[in-house]
């Protein structure tokens, strides 16, 4: 890293470098702060992958300390050599999984210690485990600030973990509006969404196959709908975008369904934006979420979303205006909601560009940078 010693470091920690919302938040905050405002690292307690190929930044250093599975006391002695080394400004933690490094950053001098939290998963899907709940109330009088993706986040912080109030910010990601944006005339063909028939609606989803983005109940709704019309085989198709320990599962699912041949289910993809623009209607039925990044690409693109009722969704989709929020696992209610945007054309136009105007108002990237800095800014002021 460059001898800047007049230029603030940030060491953002987190759990594993690779393809992920919080990783995609944090590259896209990376990209855009200054690097004459402050200097930048990572540091990953496993490793990461060539997802750190999306820095742009040659300045910005990535480590691994390759934790070990289960308790690994040594990571604790790495991490605090290395802050040591680095001599950063500040230290910012992501999640339960890297929340206990606020010690050794304590320990190696840093004053400024923010935690941030991005969101749910199974082990811990409402926040209400007492094991983790103790770890978090532990650490709570060694974080100097909160930084939560949704005011759903927020209030959990305050009322459960009982953060200070003055100590948290709830900071909505932001979304790239000029690399996510809708197809130019409305039309974007078929070329990387592999279905024959050209004026074919796609239902789509991106995340990743895990339970908890539970994509089996976009399965199970999209089988209803063409199974309760058939007509509608020869037109709806549904793409289930996305790398996991689920996707064996969720490709036996469509099998069992009868509609493997009406589905796509690839994997991960590159260049998530072009598949974007050849998807119709967008839809997210997580068990719980905090911010969603795909959502929030949905939109930009100019697609409705239909989305679960859960956690940071309602402040993105806005109910009968830019989509529909349906309850957790309902799965008639999704089928519903798809089948009426199938029949209204003029709906789902005016529900996507409500959703792409509601993107370049309140989501821009600048607008969540500055925020950011303006809470980096601060802390630095009063240490």
């Amino acid at each position: 890293m460059r001898d800047e010693p007049d230029v603030p470091l940030i060491v953002h920690i987190i759990f594993r470098l690779d393809v992920g919302g919080l990783e995609n938040g944090l590259v896209n905050l990376i990209n855009q702060v200054p690097e004459d405002r402050y200097r930048q690292a990572i540091i990953c307690l496993d490793d990461f992958t060539n997802f750190r190929e999306r820095i742009r930044s040659p300045n910005v250093q990535v480590f691994a300390l390759h934790k070990r599975a289960g308790k690994d006391l040594g990571v604790y002695v790495r991490a605090w050599r290395l802050l040591r080394r680095l001599h950063p400004a500040i230290v910012h933690t992501r999640n339960l999984g890297t929340i206990d490094m606020v010690f050794p950053a304590l320990m190696a001098g840093v004053r400024c210690r923010i935690h941030g939290e991005h969101g749910w998963d199974m082990i811990d899907l409402h926040g209400e485990n007492e094991k983790y709940l103790r770890l978090r109330r532990i650490c709570r009088p060694f974080i100097s600030r909160y930084i939560a993706v949704s005011r759903d986040l927020a209030n959990w912080l305050i009322a459960v973990v009982h953060a200070a109030p003055t100590k948290v910010a709830s900071i909505c990601n932001g979304v790239d509006s000029d690399r996510f944006m809708p197809a130019r005339n409305g039309t974007a063909g078929r070329r990387r969404v592999p279905f024959e028939t050209k004026d074919a609606l796609v239902i789509g989803t991106v995340g990743r196959a895990v339970q908890v983005k539970d994509q089996m109940t976009l399965i199970k709704a999209f089988s209803q709908v063409v199974t309760d019309a058939p007509d509608l085989r020869s037109r709806l198709r549904l793409a289930i975008i996305g790398d996991g320990p689920e996707l064996a599962r969720l490709r036996q699912a469509a099998l069992k369904q009868g509609i493997a041949e009406l589905a796509w289910l690839p994997g991960r993809q590159d260049s998530i934006e072009d598949v974007l623009r050849e998807f119709d209607i967008f839809v997210l039925p997580s068990l719980n979420e905090g911010i969603s990044n795909t959502i929030l690409e949905a939109m930009a693109t100019g697609l409705p979303v239909i989305a679960t009722d859960v956690g940071g969704n309602p402040e993105l989709v806005d109910n009968r205006e830019t989509g529909f929020l349906v309850p957790v696992g309902d799965i008639a209610g999704f089928a519903q909601r798809i089948r009426q945007y199938v029949a209204d054309k003029e709906l789902r136009l005016h529900h996507s560009r409500n959703a792409r105007d509601k993107i370049e108002r309140q989501f821009s990237l600048n607008a969540m940078v500055d925020r950011y800095l303006a809470v980096y800014d601060d802390l630095l002021a009063g240490s």
